[in-house]
């Protein structure tokens, strides 16, 4: 298991860039669900243009249908949760607008390259899956429909929340600063647009939190650690897919 493991890592790598492989692999995947959500709302609807005004026909600028996102496994309230589990990792890796995603993304190009040098791409896409889980989590407990990367990113930021406590260092003051700067702007936004789903970034917040607290803040060193994070990696990896797998056969046989 350990040698296909390390042969599906080394093939897998030949196909990502050789820098923040899984940042990217994560952009990719996020855009390509946008795409096919977009041309599938097309399709059920033909092109609308945004309803309201101002920042309202901002945001709706290449909106995607509620019933394509539930389709495609958007976060539901938690009895639907529970009975299709796969909306936890689904909801991380969908957008509802174009400037929905365009702000995560950039966000994620903005500190995920950082936080996947410091733990490793394995532990990184594991942190940035599960974060996303713990924010749909809560979300799904009050009763959202809730779709995008943010509980993700939010979970990122607590992970760098949590590994700045108690350092002293210049650097790390620096950037526990930067980070409370983040999330006063997150709060005035999340205030601001009743649309944001705050429940989903605070349960990905606290659960970036736990996850920093619990993981060595370093790349695996060992052996050891390193069959470790494959296997972690590994397991996230095939979680996405069998999540995906289920949205597609939900899909195709509507159609």
């Amino acid at each position: 298991m350990t040698f296909g493991m390390a042969a599906a890592s080394r093939t897998l790598s030949r196909l990502l860039p050789t820098t923040s492989p899984a940042t990217y692999g994560i952009l990719a995947f996020s855009c390509l669900l946008y795409g096919v959500s977009f041309l599938a709302t097309i399709h059920q609807t033909g092109m609308q243009p945004p309803s309201g005004g101002g920042l309202f026909a901002l945001l709706g600028i290449g909106s995607i249908n509620g019933s394509v996102l539930h389709s495609f496994g958007a976060s539901m309230p938690l009895p639907y949760n529970l009975a299709q589990p796969w909306r936890f990792v689904m909801a991380i890796f969908l957008h509802g607008s174009l400037l929905h995603i365009v702000f995560n993304m950039w966000v994620l190009m903005d500190i995920g390259p950082a936080v996947e040098e410091l733990y490793g791409s394995a532990r990184f896409f594991f942190v940035y899956v599960i974060t996303g889980i713990g924010g749909y989590l809560l979300s799904s407990l009050v009763g959202h429909f809730s779709v995008g990367g943010s509980a993700s990113l939010l979970g990122l930021i607590g992970v760098l929340f949590a590994i700045t406590t108690g350092r002293r260092s210049a650097s790390m003051q620096s950037l526990r600063s930067q980070i409370i700067r983040w999330l006063i702007y997150i709060a005035i936004w999340g205030l601001a647009v009743p649309a944001i789903d705050n429940f989903a970034h605070i349960g990905g917040l606290a659960t970036g939190y736990v996850v920093g607290r619990l993981l060595t803040d370093r790349p695996p060193a060992s052996p050891e650690e390193r069959k470790r994070a494959q296997i972690l990696g590994w397991a996230t990896g095939l979680a996405v897919a069998a999540s995906f797998a289920m949205v597609a056969r939900g899909v195709l046989g509507a159609v």
